[in-house]
């Protein structure tokens, strides 16, 4: 039986506050998923009837985001960089987080299946 499930790709070198990152998941995931919908509603409606599941990882450079995503371009995986409305703590335009899928485990895997999980953190006082 094929599994799936969506990952989000987070970067780890803007120093995002904890809430800021769980906006930018959100944000991709939301948005990939609608793509995913559009784009090829049987593996959307698969993970649908799946629970959902989700995987958060990290990158250290907004390079290493840009080429997760042409490689799910190239893999036809649906997809959606997300870019910062510059309202809080980052620029406009700045690149935060990508998301990946859904799709099937072993095509999401071939992006970003060597991508560590990103580590917790915490705001400072």
């Amino acid at each position: 039986m094929t599994e799936y499930k969506q990952v989000i790709v987070v970067r780890s070198d803007l120093g995002m506050s904890v809430g800021k990152i769980a906006v930018q998941v959100a944000h991709a995931s939301l948005s990939a998923a609608e793509n995913a919908r559009d784009e090829n509603p049987g593996w959307f409606e698969n993970w649908i009837s799946e629970q959902q599941k989700k995987v958060v990882v990290e990158v250290s450079s907004e390079e290493d985001l840009k080429e997760l995503k042409e490689e799910a371009e190239k893999l036809e995986i649906p997809n959606k960089l997300i870019q910062d409305a510059g309202l809080t703590e980052l620029p406009s335009g700045t690149s935060t987080a990508l998301g990946v899928g859904p799709a099937p485990n072993k095509e999401v895997d071939k992006i970003t299946g060597d991508l560590k999980l990103l580590k917790g953190r915490s705001d400072e006082a």
